[in-house]
C-alpha cells in the first residue's frame, strides 16, 4: 500500500511512536517533492521508518470522486438486484470498507473492495477476491443472507463486521464494541445520503418477491414488475 500525502496528513496518520511494534511506516517524498507513505520499503528512497503505536497492520481508506466509484456501478446494480440488497447500502460498505480500492487488504487478510475473509470468500465460490467484480458480487450475496437471517439492514452490518455469532450472543442486537457500532454508523449515515438507482435513471425501487430453486427471496429493481408480489421502496 502507498499512500502519497502532505505533511498534515503524515502527523495524523502517523500518531507517531517510536517503541518497536510490528507495523511500521515508511515515509519518502518523490520526484516532485510529495510526501509518499508504504507499508513497504520504497528502495533507493532514503525512507524514514516509524513504529505505530498498538497496531499489527495499518489500512487506510478515503473518500472517491464519483467517478472511480462509478466504475463498479453495472456490478453493483447487478449484485443489488439479484440478492435483493439496497444499491446505496452496497456503496456505503464499500467505501467504509476499502475506500473503493479493489487492492485493498486489511491487517487480518480480508480482500478487496467488500473485504471478503478468505474463508468467507471460499464459502462463497469466489475464487479471485481481487476481481471487482466476483468480490462485489461475493460480498453482496453475503450481506443480503445477513440481512435475510437478521431481517434488519443495521443487525446485518453488525454481523458483516463483528459475525453473526457475535449479535447472536449479544440477544440480536449490535454489539458493544466500539468498532462495529462506528462501523454501523457510518454506514448508515453514507447509506440514507446516496443517490438512489444511480445508473437505472429512476428514483422508484420495487422490491420484489421471486422464487430461487424452489425457495421465496427478494430482489430490488428500479424497473416496475408486471406480474407477481411486490413492494415500493421508494
Amino acid at each position: 500500500m502507498v499512500l502519497r500525502a502532505c505533511v498534515s496528513t503524515l502527523a495524523v496518520v502517523l500518531g507517531l511512536a517510536v517503541s518497536p511494534v510490528s507495523a511500521q511506516i515508511y515515509v519518502s517524498r518523490d520526484a516532485a517533492g510529495t510526501i509518499v507513505l508504504s507499508d513497504q520499503p520504497v528502495a533507493g528512497s532514503g525512507v524514514s521508518t516509524y513504529a505505530v503505536r498498538n497496531a499489527s497492520g495499518v489500512r487506510t481508506t478515503r473518500s472517491v470522486r464519483g467517478d472511480v466509484e462509478g466504475l463498479y456501478d453495472e456490478a453493483i446494480e447487478s449484485a443489488s438486484a439479484t440478492h435483493g440488497v439496497r444499491p446505496e447500502l452496497v456503496r456505503a460498505v464499500i467505501q467504509v470498507e476499502s475506500g473503493f480500492n479493489p487492492r485493498a487488504r486489511s491487517h487480518k487478510g480480508a480482500m478487496g473492495l467488500m473485504q471478503l475473509m478468505p474463508a468467507t470468500a471460499a464459502d462463497l465460490g469466489v475464487d479471485n477476491p481481487w476481481d471487482p467484480v466476483q468480490n462485489i458480487h461475493g460480498g453482496v450475496a453475503y450481506l443480503g443472507s445477513l440481512i435475510r437471517e437478521f431481517g434488519d439492514e443495521v443487525l446485518a452490518l453488525a454481523a458483516y463486521n463483528a459475525g453473526p455469532g457475535a449479535v447472536n450472543r449479544y440477544g440480536q442486537r449490535v454489539p458493544p464494541f466500539r468498532e462495529t457500532r462506528d462501523y454501523v454508523q457510518k454506514i448508515t449515515k453514507r447509506s440514507e445520503t446516496m443517490p438512489v438507482a444511480r445508473s437505472g435513471g429512476g428514483t422508484v425501487i420495487y422490491k420484489v418477491l421471486e422464487e430461487v430453486d424452489g425457495q421465496p427471496q427478494w430482489r430490488l429493481t428500479n424497473t416496475r414488475p408486471t406480474t407477481g408480489t411486490y413492494e415500493v421502496i421508494r
